[in-house]
């Protein structure tokens, strides 16, 4: 009680302090002109899982609430950011190589359930398996299961990793086999788990080299369409449901046109989609019908940020039948704003991961959004969890980004549509790179959920326009250097302002009031 009184008076302070001296920003959404439907936002378990998911139950159950949990504090701020998905890494079996591996870090081997003898042992991946069911018992329904290097059992250097990064490490000769061991693997997580994996992806970023440092394969745009037939074919005898998905490009600009330095593993939308071509796959069954790709390098500059996704609408339009999937991103780039390198529990982090989460949805058009590592041992803008790199125990950190993308993930709920949202500086780049970013979505049960983001130290008026019942409750969640996904306290919806922090990320619901 004593909370929600603290915060009934600092928003009180908000809404009476000042209020004629704060910009103003007229805002209209209009809940009845859709874009595209939203699936779930998600994040991995690569690679930390397989050690915090054999930590003491007490840590990993907490880390699963922060990162699945829909259930909310006595106050009403949600006790976690409610994902909609989960991504499985199906591992490659280097852990068991050691350092013959030739990957150096231990935490980023992976066990792989295949064994030598052609026999599996289900057994392997423990900790993964904990946090696959964990999320699944927090209500998560949907699951991909990717896949960076096919067995080693299999590869041509019966390594996880390439020799030359000139071709992919499996021979077409092999190509059968992982199929069988894609579906062996599937059928035995629907079979003996209850967790049916929604996708597989079985080529991750095959644009890289991958020639160490984790586990991975090189595809050129010709092996990863005859390796998809073949998967297409087995599925289709064994009756696999998963849906294969595809490109999961390194980078967005891969989908969209031809790259100089690997034409052979570009322009992949065209490659895989124009029925005159070649390597075209349209025609598979158990093909899902989109494309897959990872914001890496193309956040910066803002004008950069801005074009690629604009290409990518472009390319959506062309081919109608497609949607985009977000499927990846941490902060890898260096540039004048950010660097990847160094943890950073605060705002920053937060604030410029916001902007791409929005630039992804509103001129991507991206059906999905997905980040990296949910649970990060290093030092790096790479978590959302940050833990000690301990294998048995250790001690575990949330992160304001965390919380953040908790602003989009904990509302807007599988099934929604991107509605629209007008206002002056609407995605132009200057506002992008500073100013205040809005988005608004329609849930199944008709909520609606606006999305707010603050980049400016000035606190910022909205006056919203939208049609809604006269008995709408709006409710407020949010994070800023001083809340953590926080409720607010309710209000009526009339025709007001409504003040919105800075630096911040501020949800606005509104529901019918009971």
């Amino acid at each position: 009680m004593k909370n929600l009184i603290k915060l009934y008076f600092i928003w009180c302070a908000f809404n009476w302090a000042g209020a004629q001296q704060n910009p103003t920003i007229e805002v209209q959404i209009n809940k009845n002109t859709h874009f595209q439907t939203i699936h779930n936002f998600a994040a991995s378990d690569a690679w930390a899982a397989q050690f915090t998911g054999v930590w003491p139950n007490e840590k990993k159950q907490q880390m699963a609430e922060w990162l699945f949990s829909l259930d909310s504090n006595t106050d009403g701020s949600p006790r976690g950011i409610g994902l909609s998905a989960w991504r499985f890494n199906i591992g490659a079996g280097s852990t068991a190589q050691g350092e013959e591996s030739g990957i150096k870090d231990p935490w980023r081997r992976a066990e792989g359930f295949l064994l030598d003898n052609g026999n599996y042992d289900w057994q392997k991946q423990a900790g993964q398996r904990w946090f696959l069911q964990a999320a699944k018992a927090n209500g998560v329904n949907q699951f991909i299961a990717f896949v960076n290097s096919p067995p080693i059992q299999l590869t041509r250097n019966n390594k996880a990793h390439s020799d030359d990064g000139l071709a992919a490490n499996l021979s077409q000769e092999k190509y059968v086999d992982y199929a069988n061991f894609l579906a062996r693997v599937l059928r035995h997580f629907k079979d003996s788990l209850a967790i049916d994996f929604d996708y597989i992806s079985p080529f991750n970023e095959p644009q890289w080299e991958w020639k160490g440092g984790q586990e991975g394969s090189p595809w050129n745009n010709d092996e990863l369409a005859n390796a998809t037939r073949v998967i297409d074919s087995v599925f289709n005898q064994y009756k696999i449901d998963s849906k294969i998905e595809i490109t999961e490009a390194g980078q967005i600009d891969y989908l969209t046109g031809e790259k100089e330095k690997h034409p052979n593993r570009s322009n992949q939308i065209a490659s895989f989609f124009a029925p005159e071509n070649p390597n075209y796959l349209g025609n598979l069954k158990s093909l899902a019908p989109k494309i897959a790709a990872h914001s890496y390098f193309t956040t910066w500059d803002i004008s950069k940020l801005k074009k690629e996704r604009e290409r990518i609408t472009e390319k959506l339009v062309e081919y109608p039948s497609l949607e985009y999937w977000m499927s990846e991103y941490c902060i890898l780039e260096n540039n004048e704003e950010i660097k990847g390198k160094g943890r950073d529990f605060g705002m920053p982090t937060a604030l410029y991961v916001a902007r791409l989460i929005h630039a992804d949805l509103t001129i991507a058009n991206a059906s999905a959004w997905h980040w990296w590592l949910a649970m990060s041992p290093y030092d790096f803008k790479d978590g959302l969890i940050y833990i000690d790199k301990e294998t048995n125990d250790g001690d575990f950190y949330g992160s304001k980004l965390l919380w953040a993308l908790g602003n989009y993930s904990r509302f807007i709920r599988p099934g929604a549509k991107r509605v629209s949202v007008i206002y002056d500086a609407y995605n132009t780049e200057k506002n992008l790179k500073d100013g205040v970013l809005l988005s608004a979505y329609k849930n199944t049960d008709d909520s609606l959920v606006l999305v707010v983001v603050n980049q400016s130290d000035a606190v910022t008026d909205i006056k919203l326009n939208v049609a809604l019942p006269p008995n709408t409750k709006m409710e407020r969640y949010v994070t800023s250097e001083s809340y953590n996904l926080s409720k607010m306290p309710n209000v009526q919806f009339g025709k007001g302002k409504f003040q919105i922090m800075g630096k911040s990320l501020t949800t606005f619901v509104f529901n019918k009031a009971d």
